[in-house]
C-alpha cells in the first residue's frame, strides 16, 4: 500500500484527502490511500514517517510549511528560493526532498485574469504561503508589499498604516492568512474595503468557504474575487506528479 497524506495543524477541515482519495478511486488507482497528519508541533514530524515506511509523499500546510525545513535532506531548486515547502517527496532510500507546489498552483489561477492594469499587488500575511506567492508575483512581473499586523524590514505596510490610496494603488490583494476560514466565517483582514473597485482582483487562498468574507466584501464592490480551490487542485495534482517521477 502507497501512503500518502498532509501534515499540518487542526486540519480537519482539509479538502486534500478527499480529493486525493477520490481521484485513486475515479483513476483506479490501486493500493494507494491518503490521510490526514494532525500535530500539534514540528517535533512530532519524524515520528510519522518512523511508524510507517509505506508514505511516499506528503503535502504540508499551515502552519508547518517553513518549519518543516530542517527536518528534509534536500531542496527543489524553487522551493530553496521562495523558503517554503508544501510537498515532501520520500525516496526508497527514506530520503526526503522538499518542493512548492503553491507557487504553480496560485500563477496558473490568476494568471486567466491579469490585464495591463494589474502592475502591483498586497499580499496579506507573512507565512509559507505567501512566500510562494511573492515568487509567483516576481515571476509575473508585477510589484508587491506584504502586509502584515508587525512592521519589519520586509513588512512594507501594517494594517493600520494601510490607506485607501494604498489599495487604489495595488490592483491585486492577496489573502494568505487564515482570516475567515470555516469556522471563524465571520473574520477578515482589517483593510479599508470601500477603496476597492472594479478594476482589482481580490485572490483568497483560502477554499472553506467558498466565499469568505474577504471575497464577499471585494464582491460588494464589483471586484473580481477568486477563491483559493483552483490554486489547491492545481497545486495537488502537480504533487501527485512529483510522487510519481
Amino acid at each position: 500500500m502507497n501512503k500518502y497524506g498532509l501534515i499540518g495543524k487542526n486540519i480537519s477541515y482539509s479538502f486534500s484527502k478527499d480529493y486525493f482519495n477520490k481521484k485513486f478511486k475515479s483513476e483506479l488507482i490501486h493500493n494507494s490511500s491518503y490521510e490526514n497528519f494532525d500535530i500539534q508541533s514540528i517535533i512530532e514530524f519524524p515520528e510519522i514517517l518512523n511508524e510507517d515506511s509505506n508514505i511516499k509523499g506528503l503535502n504540508v500546510t499551515i502552519p508547518y510549511k517553513e518549519l518543516v525545513i530542517p527536518y528534509l535532506d534536500k531542496l527543489d531548486k524553487k522551493a530553496k528560493r521562495i523558503g517554503a515547502v508544501n510537498t515532501i517527496k520520500i525516496s526508497k532510500k527514506g530520503k526526503l526532498k522538499g518542493y512548492n507546489t503553491d507557487y504553480y498552483g496560485f500563477k496558473k489561477s490568476i494568471e486567466p485574469y491579469l490585464n495591463s492594469q494589474h502592475k502591483k499587488a498586497l499580499i496579506l500575511g507573512t507565512g509559507g504561503a505567501s512566500k510562494a506567492i511573492a515568487y509567483a508575483l516576481r515571476k509575473l512581473k508585477i510589484e508587491y508589499a506584504f502586509v502584515s499586523r508587525k512592521s519589519s524590514e520586509k513588512i512594507t505596510f501594517t494594517y493600520n498604516e494601510l490607506t485607501e490610496n494604498d489599495i487604489k494603488n495595488h490592483q491585486i490583494i492577496i489573502n494568505c492568512t487564515p482570516l475567515g476560514t470555516y469556522p471563524n466565517i465571520e473574520e477578515s483582514p482589517n483593510i479599508p474595503y470601500q477603496a476597492i473597485t472594479d478594476h482589482h482582483i481580490l485572490f483568497d487562498l483560502i477554499y472553506n468557504p467558498l466565499e469568505t468574507k474577504f471575497l464577499a466584501l471585494g464582491k460588494a464592490k464589483k471586484a473580481i474575487t477568486i477563491n483559493g480551490l483552483t490554486m489547491l487542485k492545481l497545486q495537488a495534482d502537480k504533487a501527485w506528479k512529483i510522487w510519481n517521477s
